[in-house]
């Protein structure tokens, strides 16, 4: 295997190129005092690397810690350290344009201030979303309170607040629930415990906002100009995010390359869950990127990690992400047509030595392994073709068999202390967590499965891995607990559309319980000039956009009509102002409804059933 040089130091070189100045102390509160984010608790990267972590994720852990403020290029600067993700400041001729800012409203406040405490109090004159993911929009109202809003375009990709929304909506609370594991929000800042994720240290926990666009990118070569400042867009759909662009500032000759292009592999699914990304279409869009603004920059950043500086390194890193990402499909497609499952070619892939020895294809968040399984199941889906595994057991069921199959608990557990101390912890894992699983009270099986969950996480090269792991050890010996991020407050519930909105409940419906019911409500939302049907039957709530016209005098009348307007539909959803709501008909019906929706556990096990 080809492995990068820890004697090419240009990483650390470009990561300190411009420094300003530092957050000190690094340190975020919210308005009542909890820390939302605290980069200070990273200092012991600064030592040498420990046995109890992978010596290629601790250098990217020490890259990926630095903060502050840094200069990219005359007239544009990114905070960078101060949340997951970077913030991006780009002058104008009247103030300064915004670009993703990060995740949380108080991490975005923190970083605009430092930008301003060096280059002046300058009014936030536009603001640019570069894809649909919380860590690139979740801040905004940090950098435009209410009220200050007005007039300050807003640029997204096509796209944008559908993605952005219905992530959080349909499957966001398991999502949720997953990315504790997968960021380590749980673990200690240690040597022994989280080290960052390798895209970023950690993601803040402070308040999640968003602002709708103004301005939609529709087309590839659309120019915009703010603020004085022009900008040439490239869409890339469908590639690290669902809507997401690259864009260009030609007077600057600097490139914006999203979180398209980063210095890791990235995820084709990550390991919180989410719909699998298109490998295929990703490397094409940085092949497209490399023609299309050839010869037109000095200097390409991204909103993840540090800038590349010189025209033909910026194409070296281009062309390595796009053969990464269009090796690792083909190459799928070529074993599973060959008849490989997804697993088989996971242990078989290997990346080209001159892929695999670039410091910015390493799996420190993407994983080979896992992003071969992702491009596995977009084609095939979760069923292999065999059908042994067509109908298996649930995980209780089928751990308790597996143990009887062993020769009883004693025997299994003595069989796993066998695989490690052979040292294969990839097995004894396996059989450790059939006997947890058939008996969650196991406290030895427990303590014997963290400990090789310690052994796992602490030897892997991947930050996402490393947290699940330790995570699952720490929950296997204290319990579920922790923060969950809240991404349902007013203001992105007030993004949904009204589909989404009614989707929301939709997914929450106790369906055995609502069986038997049959019901039909119509919506009449005043603000929008449109109404909405929800029919409850056979224990599926279902809603469409009501037509008018003849076709409408057919239509059978409704059990309840409520008149009102989004926000008082909002309202009503959260069990607030129901007696304020203009109606016709049954209102009983609207109670039987609620009384059939569900809440999801925030805090659901995972690793125990």
């Amino acid at each position: 295997m080809s492995t990068p040089r820890f004697e090419d130091t240009t990483d650390f070189e470009n990561a300190d190129r411009g420094f300003i100045a530092a957050l000190a102390p690094a340190r975020i509160e919210n308005a009542e005092g909890r820390v939302v984010y605290d980069n200070d608790t990273y200092a012991f990267l600064d030592g040498e690397c420990p046995d109890t972590a992978h010596q290629n994720l601790w250098r990217q852990a020490q890259l990926v810690s630095k903060q502050g403020l840094y200069s990219v290029t005359e007239g544009i600067y990114q905070v960078r350290g101060l949340d997951l993700s970077n913030m991006t400041l780009v002058e104008g001729e009247r103030g300064v344009i915004v670009i993703d800012p990060l995740i949380s409203t108080e991490c975005a406040a923190a970083a605009l201030a430092l930008y301003r405490e060096h280059r002046g109090d300058r009014p936030v004159t536009g603001m640019i979303y570069t894809h649909s993911h919380a860590d690139h929009f979740g801040g905004s109202r940090g950098v435009l309170p209410p009220g200050t809003e007005s007039g300050v375009p807003v640029l997204a990709p096509a796209g944008f607040m559908e993605h952005a929304i219905s992530e959080n909506v349909y499957a966001g609370n398991a999502m949720t629930r997953r990315a504790v594991y997968m960021y380590g929000d749980r673990l200690p800042r240690a040597a022994d415990g989280q080290i960052g994720a390798g895209l970023g240290m950690a993601m803040s926990t402070g308040t999640i906002s968003l602002i709708p666009p103004t301005v939609d990118i529709t087309e590839t070569g659309q120019s915009e100009t703010v603020d004085g400042v022009r900008i040439v867009f490239q869409l890339t759909p469908g590639t690290e995010a669902p809507a997401e662009m690259n864009f260009l500032f030609p007077d600057q000759r600097a490139l914006c390359l999203a979180e398209n292009v980063s210095h890791t592999m990235h995820n084709i699914q990550t390991l919180r869950g989410a719909m699998v990304r298109d490998a295929r279409n990703w490397s094409r869009y940085i092949d497209e990127a490399i023609e299309y603004f050839a010869g037109q920059y000095d200097v390409g950043f991204a909103s993840h990690h540090w800038p590349t500086w010189g025209h033909d390194n910026v194409v070296r890193l281009l062309s390595e992400q796009r053969d990464l990402y269009g090796y690792m499909h083909d190459q799928t497609l070529r074993m599973l047509n060959e008849g490989l499952v997804a697993s088989e070619i996971a242990e078989a892939m290997q990346l080209p030595p001159a892929i695999e020895s670039a410091w910015n294809t390493r799996g420190f968040y993407g994983s080979l392994s896992h992003n071969v399984k992702a491009i596995y199941h977009r084609y095939l889906g979760w069923f292999e073709g065999n059908p042994a595994t067509l109908w298996e057991h649930p995980p209780v069921e089928q751990a308790k068999r597996h143990v009887d199959l062993a020769g009883g608990r004693d025997s299994a557990l003595a069989k796993a202390r066998g695989y490690l101390e052979q040292g294969d912890m990839r097995f004894a894992a396996t059989v450790l967590n059939y006997l947890v699983f058939g008996d969650p009270g196991d406290t030895e099986a427990k303590e014997v499965l963290a400990s090789v969950y310690d052994r796992l996480g602490q030897g892997s090269e991947n930050g996402t891995w490393r947290n699940f792991y330790l995570t699952a050890a720490l929950e296997l010996r204290a319990g579920v607990g922790g923060e969950v991020a809240d991404v349902t407050n007013p203001e992105m519930v007030m993004a949904l559309t009204t589909e989404q909105l009614l989707d929301s409940i939709a997914i929450r419906i106790d369906g055995p319980k609502a069986w038997d019911e049959d019901l039909t409500i119509d919506v009449v939302l005043t603000d929008e000039g449109r109404s909405h049907r929800l029919t409850l039957h056979n224990g599926a709530l279902t809603h469409r956009t009501l037509s008018t016209g003849t076709r409408s005098a057919a239509r059978p009348p409704a059990g309840l009509t409520l008149t009102l307007t989004k926000p008082q539909l909002v309202g009503l959803l959260a069990g607030q102002g129901l007696d304020q709501v203009e109606h016709a008909g049954d209102m009983g019906l609207l109670q039987r409804l609620f009384a059939l929706v569900t809440s999801p556990d925030k805090r659901f096990p995972i690793v125990t059933p």
